[in-house]
């Protein structure tokens, strides 16, 4: 029986999402969130939760040993979801300190507090794996091949987690998810970026030629996909989760573009589309394939238009 789910960085962008999602769905399920409330992670994005009974809240650092096994010594979590990192590729690149501290040394602190009765899920990302080569989907099977100190940082991680399942008999499920969009999402990643230019008239940067391919999956989607990872007791297993939705870069930021005219009457000229000196081992392309969850249950509804409606109208109201 579910009681108590811990969850760390739940006031970042994916973390806030299911919590806003499960706590109010769920009242017989105690939730406590673990959150350092750096520069991502804001208290505001779980504000609409923060009277309801069943959940907490707790400012800690991942990095910070003893007070993460204070915590979970106290609260005694039956499953822990995994959010807290590090996450934009770019600040990997000038700062890679920081998400071998976070990345790596945090979920570390987090395996060493718990014990193998806890279910642990760890929220890891497509980018380990690099570039899509032969047009052959990611999957549960494909091998590493981390390309930036972020996703390498990823890596590691999940290697952590594998390896705890292995020689310490855990029960942990590791979840490489395709890029998700929506709102609480921080300014800095693309989406937003993209949005918030258009309503403030700015250039929009296009890293290269643009022709990089991403897939895509609304967060509330992806919740839903945790969600049921969650009921279905899916220990001990790795999952790749999309949508099937690709874009290149440019296309995706075309598309903004007109659904900004078309249903908002926002204008911005396609000449503020700006092709920008391309990041370091920036990955041409990810395709994910996910027949392992499909197959036991679990399938997207992500509606990318309306989804990518919904985004744009919480930015506008952010603007405000």
């Amino acid at each position: 029986m579910i009681k108590k789910i811990l969850v760390t960085g739940g006031c970042g962008f994916i973390g806030a999402n299911f919590l806003n999602f499960m706590v109010p769905k769920y009242k017989n399920i105690k939730f406590h969130n673990i959150d350092n409330l750096t520069y991502a992670g804001k208290i505001k994005n779980v504000e609409s939760i923060n009277r309801h009974k069943n959940y907490t809240f707790s400012k800690v650092d991942i990095c910070n040993l003893k007070k993460l096994s204070d915590i979970i010594k106290k609260f005694k979590p039956t499953i822990i979801l995994h959010f807290a990192a590090e996450s934009h590729v770019d600040n990997s690149i000038k700062s890679p300190g920081e998400f071998i501290k976070t990345n790596i040394h945090g979920t570390y602190n987090l395996l060493k507090s718990i014990n193998k009765k806890i279910f642990f899920i760890h929220i890891s990302t497509d980018e380990v794996y690099g570039h899509v080569k032969n047009n052959k989907a990611f999957n549960e099977s494909t091998k590493y091949n981390p390309r930036s100190p972020y996703s390498a940082s990823k890596a590691s991680s999940d290697h952590l987690v594998s390896a705890w399942n292995s020689t310490y008999g855990y029960k942990s499920t590791i979840v490489h998810c395709c890029n998700n969009f929506g709102p609480l999402q921080d300014y800095e990643k693309f989406i937003p970026v993209i949005i918030n230019n258009i309503l403030n008239n700015k250039n929009i940067p296009v890293y290269g030629n643009g022709k990089q391919k991403r897939e895509w999956i609304f967060v509330r989607d992806f919740v839903e996909c945790l969600e049921f990872i969650i009921f279905k007791n899916l220990t001990r297993e790795n999952f790749t989760i999309g949508s099937g939705i690709r874009f290149k870069n440019i296309t995706l930021v075309k598309k903004i573009l007109k659904l900004c005219r078309k249903n908002f009457q926002i204008r911005c000229e396609s000449s503020k589309v700006k092709n920008v000196k391309d990041r370091p081992g920036h990955d041409i392309e990810y395709k994910i394939n996910s027949s392992k969850i499909n197959k036991i249950g679990w399938k997207s509804n992500t509606n990318f238009d309306k989804d990518l409606i919904e985004t744009i109208k919480f930015y506008i109201k952010k603007n405000q």
